[in-house]
């Protein structure tokens, strides 16, 4: 079987940028976020991610 390195790189992250990044390691990717706050966007001030 063939096998590609799969790399990402994630631009933010907040809620979304996190989920993209767990589900992309998940699947074995390389995966770099980049954040230029806090990781976690607002959620932390919140105690929880809103819906």
């Amino acid at each position: 079987m063939l096998r590609m390195a799969v790399r990402f790189l994630i631009i933010g992250g907040g809620p979304a940028g996190n989920t993209a990044a767990t589900y992309a390691a998940r699947l074995g990717a390389d995966v770099t976020m980049v954040e230029r706050d806090l990781v976690g966007g607002a959620a932390h001030l919140l105690d929880c991610i809103p819906s």
